[in-house]
C-alpha cells in the first residue's frame, strides 16, 4: 500500500514537473494572457476546431487558468451554434480528464491544484453525494468550476454522473460566451455591452455572496 501511494507521488511531481516545463519553455502561458495571440494559435493549423477544443482541454485541466476568455473566442471563430458545440466538447473531455486525474492521485494533486479553503468550502457537498448542488454550482457564474472537477474526482461519485453534471451544468454559460464572442466579431457593440455588463453584475454579485449562497445552500442540504 505503500508502495503504491509512493510511486503515485513520485509520478504526479514527475508529471506536474513535465507540464511546468512544456509551459514555461513553449510559452503556453502567455497565449491564455493575451487574446490576439491565442487567435492567432489556433487559427494557424488546418484544423482550427480542433486545436480550440485542445486549448479548451488545457484550461480546464490547468484549473488557475481562466475559461471565460476561451470560451468567448469559441464564439468569435465559429459562431454561437459551433463555439458552443466545440466548447462543450472540449470542456467535457477536460472536466474528465481533471476528474480521473483526481481520481487517480487523490490528495496529494487535489492538496497541488486547488487551494485548502476553497476544497473546505465545498467539501460539505462532496461528503454528502450533494449531486443536485454540484449542478448548480456548475450553473453559477464566478464559481471555480474547473476546480470543482478535482475536488469531485476524490469524492465517491461515479465517473459518468459527473460527466452529465459537469457538461449540463457549464452548457449555459457556454452558450452566454459564445454569442458574447460572436456579437463583438459582427460588429454589435451596443448588445455586446449589454451583454458584458450583464455578465459583469452576475459574476461580482456571486463573488460577494458566495460564502453567503454556500451556507444557504448546506443548509437546505441539512
Amino acid at each position: 500500500m505503500k508502495n503504491n501511494l509512493a510511486f503515485r507521488v513520485i509520478l504526479l511531481i514527475l508529471l506536474i514537473s513535465l507540464s511546468a516545463y512544456i509551459f514555461i519553455h513553449y510559452d503556453i502561458h502567455l497565449l491564455f494572457r493575451d487574446r490576439h495571440k491565442l487567435v492567432l494559435f489556433i487559427q494557424s493549423y488546418p484544423y482550427d476546431w480542433l486545436i480550440f477544443i485542445f486549448v479548451q482541454i488545457i484550461q480546464v485541466v490547468a484549473a488557475p487558468i481562466p475559461g471565460e476568455l476561451t470560451g468567448i473566442i469559441g464564439g468569435y471563430l465559429y459562431g454561437p451554434l459551433w463555439g458552443t458545440l466545440y466548447s462543450t466538447i472540449g470542456l467535457t473531455i477536460g472536466s474528465w480528464i481533471a476528474f480521473m486525474l483526481a481520481r487517480f492521485f487523490g490528495e496529494p494533486l487535489l492538496e497541488t491544484m486547488v487551494k485548502k479553503e476553497v476544497y473546505e468550502k465545498f467539501d460539505h457537498f462532496m461528503e454528502h453525494k450533494g449531486l443536485l448542488v454540484s449542478f448548480m454550482l456548475f450553473l453559477i457564474p464566478g464559481f471555480p468550476k474547473d476546480y470543482l472537477c478535482y475536488i469531485m474526482g476524490v469524492s465517491r461519485i461515479p465517473a459518468v454522473t459527473f460527466i452529465i453534471i459537469s457538461t449540463a451544468g457549464r452548457i449555459l454559460g457556454t452558450i452566454m460566451l459564445s454569442i458574447t464572442g460572436n456579437v463583438a466579431r459582427n460588429g454589435q457593440y451596443i448588445f455586446l455591452t449589454i451583454m458584458l455588463l450583464l455578465g459583469v453584475a452576475i459574476f461580482f454579485s456571486v463573488y460577494y455572496y458566495h460564502d453567503r449562497l454556500i451556507e444557504l445552500l448546506k443548509k437546505r442540504k441539512g
